[in-house]
């Protein structure tokens, strides 16, 4: 292991998205309504889930699982930026950056493996639907979404620990709104391009290996959906896939244009979109999706309303 010999910086300051200061009211009041909602919709997802016999299947608990992820997600690093938004010093300190990129990357590698589980259910469901109850047994559904999220974890440990091992001693403004990994290692003051090399080949792992293993699930999917003989049929079979194909698309979308890029390939910019679509606008839209979507879960609703 190499020893710098460094004074390490105490804080880390972040730009935000903007510097205009007449933007920055009008930004915290859109940012605390995304939460609230964000918070909100997920949270009534989770409590649906355990309250209504109804949601007590396989799909529903990986459901409540992307919800409580979701929680976290935006919590890790929003009430912080609303803050900023109120402050003149937008800093964070060392051990808080560090703290929050490893959260960070957990929750997003997580949700990678997540949306592959549920896909999978849906692919049982749809492909398999006689044995379906035998396939997606509870301990299966246990293994599947405890791999996930120790797949998360580890896939952040890595880059944390990597990231740590660089020396930061002079520049401390991150052009970003948290501390995503690309934006810091920018700060190190030693070569980073192992950090980033590791960065790319574990996003193949992490984003691509799950994306292209769901685009084949789907691939047996539709092909199962084309061979139903009534339209009625093929509707509702495809009906139960859409809330998903559309979350998977928002999520892997912007995931994959932020991290599958080479390094000299990134604009400030561009990368702050990116990040916020992924980790405020998908979060807050997901349960909006689940819900008017599905008919089960409005049912649910329905139920828990009239017991009450």
């Amino acid at each position: 292991m190499t020893t710098w010999n460094y004074t390490r910086v105490e804080e880390f300051i972040l730009l935000g998205l903007t510097s205009q200061p007449n933007m920055q009211i009008a930004l915290f009041v859109i940012f605390f309504i995304c939460y609230v909602i964000s918070l909100f919709g997920n949270i009534i997802i989770i409590i649906i889930s355990r309250a209504s016999p109804r949601l007590h299947t396989p799909m529903y608990f990986f459901l409540s699982n992307l919800s409580f992820l979701d929680i976290w997600h935006t919590s890790s690093f929003l009430p912080k930026m609303l803050i900023h938004f109120l402050s003149i010093r937008k800093s964070i300190s060392f051990d808080g950056c560090f703290t929050q990129m490893f959260i960070h990357l957990s929750l997003g590698g997580t949700e990678c493996y997540l949306l592959l589980a549920m896909a999978y259910d849906r692919y049982a469901a749809i492909c398999r639907p006689l044995h379906y109850t035998t396939v997606m047994n509870p301990i299966l559904c246990i293994k599947m979404a405890a791999g996930s999220w120790i797949g998360g974890i580890i896939n952040s440990l890595i880059h944390t620990v990597l990231a740590l091992q660089l020396p930061f001693c002079g520049p401390n403004v991150i052009n970003h709104f948290f501390c995503e990994v690309p934006s810091v290692l920018e700060l190190a003051c030693a070569d980073a391009s192992l950090n980033k090399t590791v960065i790319f080949f574990c996003a193949i792992l992490v984003v691509m290996g799950p994306f292209f293993l769901i685009l084949i699930t789907y691939g047996y999917i539709i092909s199962s959906i084309i061979k139903i003989s009534t339209s009625v049929g093929r509707r509702k079979a495809f009906s139960t896939c859409a809330s998903h194909i559309i979350v998977v698309s928002l999520f892997y979308g912007t995931i994959i244009f932020m991290y599958m890029r080479p390094g000299s390939a990134h604009v400030h910019k561009q990368d702050k979109m990116a990040s916020l679509f992924y980790s405020v606008v998908t979060p807050m839209m997901n349960p909006l999706i689940y819900t008017l979507r599905n008919k089960d879960v409005k049912a649910a609703l329905v139920d828990i309303a009239r017991k009450k």
